[in-house]
Formats: structure tokens, sequence, C-alpha cells
């Protein structure tokens, strides 16, 4: 069965002000239930702030480091989730059901990707 990650997008600079309603963990909480009773949850979590991070890039030859935040950066990974489906549809409608969950004045947005399952063998890697 293929595995998918979503990975949830944020705006760290427009956070909403307002509260989530009363219901959204009780809401959270159902869903995270039902996708764990189904076997389809393997792992998810929130991410600490970008303001906690630090990017890594390889250019040049080099490893250079920059310390967060990262405020040139819009969207950020704010979370993720694992999760392995029967394919690409229900992996779509968990995710919908994820989004549905959150309260209406809040941004959210989820970027879906199977996870491809690559040989065992690192030399066999694409990029080394």
């Amino acid at each position: 069965m293929p595995r998918f990650m979503s990975l949830i997008r944020i705006d760290e600079q427009n956070l909403p002000s307002q509260a989530p309603d009363p219901d959204f963990e009780k809401r959270m909480g159902a869903l995270f239930e039902e996708i764990t009773k189904a076997g389809v949850m393997l792992d998810t979590a929130g991410l600490a702030p970008t303001s906690q991070g630090t990017r890594l890039t390889w250019s040049g030859g080099k490893v250079s480091h920059t310390d967060g935040p990262f405020t040139e950066t819009k969207e950020v990974v704010g979370g993720y989730a694992i999760i392995q489906v029967r394919d690409r549809a229900e992996a779509l409608e968990w995710t919908r059901r994820f989004l549905e969950a959150h309260p209406e004045h809040w941004d959210v947005t989820a970027e879906l990707r199977e996870i491809q399952e690559g040989p065992s063998d690192p030399s066999e890697l694409p990029c080394r």
C-alpha cells in the first residue's frame, strides 16, 4: 500500500489572532482517533516555529547555514502526517477531512505527496 506525506503549510507571519472555536480540539481528536483505528496514520506532529530552526544549504561544494526565523518565506511547513492508504484518492479524502476540521477563519494548506519507495542500497539512489 502506498504511503503519502502531507506537509501542512502555514504563514507564520499571519497566524490567526482569534482562538479556535471550542469544538476544534474535539473535531481533531475524533478525526485522529478514526484515522488511527483505520490503520492509516503512521506518524504526525506539529513543528516548532522557524525561529527555532536552522536551514542548511549545499551549494558550490560547501554547506552553509542560516538560523531562523525565515522571514523571506511566506509559507512554511508547520506540521506533517505520514499515512498509508489504498490509493491517492483515499489519501486526498483523509487530507480534505483534516483541513475541514480547522476553523473557517484559518488559512491552512496541505501539500500531499506520495513517498517514493526506492532501492534499499544507497549506491542505487539517483542523488549521492
